[in-house]
This record gives C-alpha cells, structure tokens and sequence, in this order.
C-alpha cells in the first residue's frame, strides 16, 4: 500500500486482502467457526475479505454477502473494462454491482468440492469428525443460512443452519429431511454439471495399520 501510495497509484487501483482458507485449528482459533485449515466446517472455508479502491468505492463499507476466490476472476475482468468475448462458462460472478450498487449475486448457492484425505494435526482442537483426519472425501453446499455437508465413504449428511449455530455443532439433518433432500439434488447437480470427481474404487496398495 505505501508503494502504491508512493507511485500516485492507490486511489485508482483495486486491492484485495484474502485467504483461501482458515487458520491451522492448532495454533489459531477461529472461534465460535469450528475447526480450522482443511476442514469444510466454517473454520476452514471461511474468512474475511478486505477489497480497497478509493477511485470506486468508499472505505467503511461492511458486506456480509458469502463470495469466493473464484468471483476474482470476473471482478478483475470487469475493473479493467474487459469484456469476455468467447462463451466460457465461469463459476465466479464479478462482485462490482454487489460493493458499489447492493445489489445480490445472481448465484443460487457456493459449492466446495474436496474428494481427498487431509491428516489431522491436533485431534482435539481441529473439532473433526474423527480423530486420524482433519477432512475425509466430500463436498460441501452453502445456500442461504442452510449448509449441508456430504462425506462419500460413508454418505453421512451433516446439516446446519449457520445463523443459529455457527459452529456447526447441531446437526439437524435427521429433524429436516426435506431441507437434506433439496439441497444434496442441488449438490449432485452442481457436482455432474462440473464433471467433479467422485471415488468409487478402494485403493488397492491401501493396507490398515
């Protein structure tokens, strides 16, 4: 920021402060989120966001729309005057209308897709599903407040309503399963239009300890 102050460069030049995850749950708490780094629960995939750019917008403006690294993309595109002139399919939207002009993303819901293993680090604080992995293979689906989460060794659901519980502690998949069916269709759906991976075959070198 002070070499861009410097140059006579900051009021006209977006800048963004972002991670693409959440601290590591053992040395960095992310509190009420559970978990951390790794894990679909809101302390792996959530943080906070800070974009800057005088020219456009003024400081001190608070949003608390869900966005993803993946809006970057069309937000650039659309900061530079670019505009896309073949029919690639983006899964980003540019988020420009929603700081400047309020209004909402046209996007009916966020997807996560992690179809792997992530070793645990701290059993304890990484608030897990289990002790030997921070995440196993599943995919993850945000509408609204609701969020479900699908584990495909075992096709558990776990559904959580993040305004009532943010830390993803209640699990009411079992009371709400009309919420459970509508949004894992929308999550399959997601998953066949992108050609995201599922494993189906066990690992035949695997041998348990």
């Amino acid at each position: 920021m002070e070499a861009l102050e410097k140059e006579g460069l900051l009021e006209n030049t977006l800048v963004v402060f972002f991670s693409d995850n959440g601290g590591i749950a053992n040395i960095s708490s992310q509190y009420p989120a559970r978990a951390g780094k790794g894990s679909y629960y809101e302390g792996g995939i959530r943080e906070p966001m800070i974009m800057s750019w005088p020219a456009r917008f003024k400081a001190g403006k608070v949003i608390d729309e869900p966005v993803s690294g993946l809006d970057f993309y069309p937000t650039f595109m659309e900061a530079a005057g670019v505009k896309q002139t073949n029919n690639l399919v983006l899964d980003g939207e540019s988020l420009l209308s929603l700081i400047v002009k309020d209004k909402k993303l046209k996007r009916e819901a966020l997807f996560w897709h992690f179809p792997i293993y992530l070793e645990a680090i701290h059993p304890v604080k990484d608030q897990a599903r289990d002790p030997l992995f921070r995440t196993r293979p599943g995919s993850v689906i945000r509408k609204g407040k609701w969020k479900l989460h699908e584990y495909f060794e075992d096709g558990a659901l776990e559904l959580y309503n993040l305004e009532e519980d943010p830390g993803e502690t209640n699990n009411l998949a079992a009371q709400m399963p009309e919420k459970v069916t509508e949004l894992h269709q929308l999550l399959k759906e997601w998953r066949q239009a992108m050609w995201a991976p599922v494993p189906t075959m066990i690992n035949p070198w695997f041998k348990a300890q």
